[in-house]
């Protein structure tokens, strides 16, 4: 065994990182809160935020089979020394909708999973029930019908029944997403099956609490359990989930201590380093001048993992893993192609850093297409973070380069199918680009990948197309973080390519402008408009390389000047200035 706790990532299972020891950031004196709070609660966080581990403590803490185990899993935390009265005095029901079998019917999946789940609950608590409870509770087979037979059951009871919901809207967010709202609707309206077993839900449990990713689904059951208290944006639960900087602090000096870092690696600097990728979130707008901001915790455990694995930090700042989270909310670039306005939305968003909104609480599937709803949805899913508020909206804002970077991946997918870029194929340009200096591979590549999938309205609004075409691409680029329309000298550039400290092989930077001529001056001959358009973006292209700012920027690479012309969605001429 190390000499130093084992850092769990990964591990969702409270009563394991207790007992095989791992480090634990101790999260249990949100319990009384939420005791505090009510007896049905709803909150959503994104994910990879450690929703799953908190529901874990949870169940620990109530379960009334854990009693006898009270100082080995919590004793030296802030509840071990704080517990409440209802510790220890539940029979703990705990769901996880994520690992509902797909089998194509979704009635059936559910029906199943919950009627193994409640079996599984029957057995471990059936001391409590009588042999003729027992007896038929197992003869009805049936969800809805088990959880009947509980409600009877549950004022002759020693103990209380707490039911723990985790990833309430996996599976509906896959429904909706492969199956169409059609399927959806028969399951979370009327006398939806999902629906009505919410319904028995709240009849059945004295306590209830509700996690998932967003509260669409929670809107469209809104009828079958419309007494939950919704504490997703209430400030006294906005670092519940995530790390705050105190926390990474102590995590990442505890590390440092134990030897399991390198002596040339200090505990602040290698927290500071984490901060632009991972930090920067606040879920509440009271929050705002009284808490820290919160990191992603599974990405932090992911960066010091590599950290005391290798001595270094990770190539990639984003977690691989993360791939299967763009798979399940792959309704965003779907809408974003469907609705032009989501998709300038995503361009605003990255070439001005915030937008303003007004946070709604919950809302139906059918009006995931509002812009205004829209913007609600990427908070939940975590794309955009408060970072301020005017007298009547919230300033939204991108937390961090990790979700930057996956507005980056989705702008991509919104180009598709109809345009067709191979990122294999443009990564070495890439990096001829950054450590060459030659740039006119990648910029040729994605330059004829657009006029490939250019269309007449594309000409009629080419600029704005382009613009976003190529800020999807240059985001994903390593070696640079691509500033677009930074303000320089009294005018926008429309990149500025400037080179990552964490690529030492960057040689080169670049200022790259994008010029269209437009449909009218095409129609009236575009040879003299042209001449004249580049002239004026040459003198504004050096006038940006000459602003103190970008030398400072660009760290001692040399900086290109590039001018790209496009005619009808085609490159009409490409060079260096």
């Amino acid at each position: 065994m190390p000499s130093h706790k084992l850092l769990p990532y990964g591990i969702q299972d409270f009563v394991r990182i207790r007992t095989e020891g791992y480090y634990y950031v101790d999260k249990t004196r949100y319990i009384e809160r939420m005791e505090e709070a009510g007896s049905f609660l709803f909150c959503v966080r994104p994910r990879r935020f450690g929703k799953s581990l908190f529901l874990s403590m949870l169940s620990a803490y109530y379960d009334a089979k854990t009693t006898d185990r009270f100082d080995e899993l919590f004793g030296g935390l802030w509840i071990g020394a704080n517990p409440t009265p209802w510790r220890g005095r539940y029979q703990v029901l705990h769901l996880d909708f994520s690992a509902v079998d797909d089998t194509g019917d979704p009635r059936r999946d559910i029906e199943a999973y919950c009627v193994d789940r409640l079996d599984w609950f029957m057995e471990k608590y059936k001391d409590e029930y009588s042999d003729f409870a027992k007896s038929k509770f197992y003869a009805d087979k049936t969800a809805v019908g088990k959880l009947n037979h509980l409600a009877s059951e549950a004022p002759n009871l020693k103990s209380k029944l707490y039911l723990i919901v985790d990833e309430y809207d996996n599976f509906t967010n896959t429904i909706l997403n492969e199956q169409g709202e059609e399927t959806y609707h028969s399951l979370t309206h009327a006398d939806g099956f999902y629906r009505m077993l919410f319904k028995k839900f709240k009849l059945t449990f004295h306590r209830v609490l509700v996690m998932g990713v967003s509260p669409v689904t929670i809107d469209d059951l809104t009828s079958g359990f419309n007494i939950a208290t919704n504490i997703s944006m209430d400030a006294a639960f906005n670092q519940a989930f995530g790390f705050s900087t105190d926390e990474v602090q102590q995590m990442v000096t505890c590390y440092k201590e134990a030897g399991a870092l390198p002596a040339d690696v200090e505990a602040r600097t290698l927290v500071e380093e984490m901060k632009p990728w991972y930090d920067d979130y606040c879920f509440s707008e009271e929050a705002l001048e009284t808490q820290s901001r919160v990191f992603c915790s599974d990405m932090v455990l992911y960066c010091l993992s590599h950290h005391i694995r290798t001595g270094r930090p990770p190539k990639q700042m984003i977690d691989p893993n993360t791939r299967i989270d763009y798979a399940k909310l792959k309704r965003l670039p779907e809408l974003c192609r469907q609705h032009d306005a989501h998709r300038n939305l995503f361009q605003d968003l990255l070439n001005e850093g915030s937008t303003l909104a007004c946070v709604e609480p919950s809302f139906p599937a059918e009006r995931l297409a509002d812009p205004g709803v829209f913007k609600s949805l990427l908070f939940y899913y975590g794309m955009l973070t408060i970072k301020g508020a005017t007298a009547t909206q919230l300033v939204l804002g991108i937390p961090n380069r990790n979700v930057r970077a996956q507005y980056y991946e989705y702008l991509i997918e919104s180009y598709r199918p109809a345009a067709t870029i191979n990122t294999d194929t443009l990564a070495p340009l890439f990096a001829d680009m950054a450590e060459r200096g030659d740039w006119r591979p990648a910029m040729r590549y994605m330059a004829d990948a657009y006029a490939g999938a250019s269309s007449v309205r594309d000409t009629i609004e080419s600029e704005r197309n382009i613009q976003g075409f190529f800020m999807a691409y240059l985001g994903l680029c390593r070696y640079y973080i691509t500033s677009p329309e930074m303000e320089l000298n009294h005018g926008y550039c429309d990149f500025f390519l400037m080179p990552d400290a964490s690529q030492p092989s960057t040689r080169h930077s670049y200022i790259i402008e994008l010029n269209v001529l437009s449909h009218k001056e095409m129609k009236k001959g575009a040879g003299k408009a042209a001449e004249t358009q580049w002239s004026d973006a040459a003198i504004q292209i050096n006038g940006y390389a000459a602003n103190r700012r970008v030398q400072i920027m660009a760290q001692g690479t040399r900086l290109h000047k590039v001018i790209i012309q496009f005619e009808g969605g085609k490159v009409r001429k490409m060079e260096e200035v």
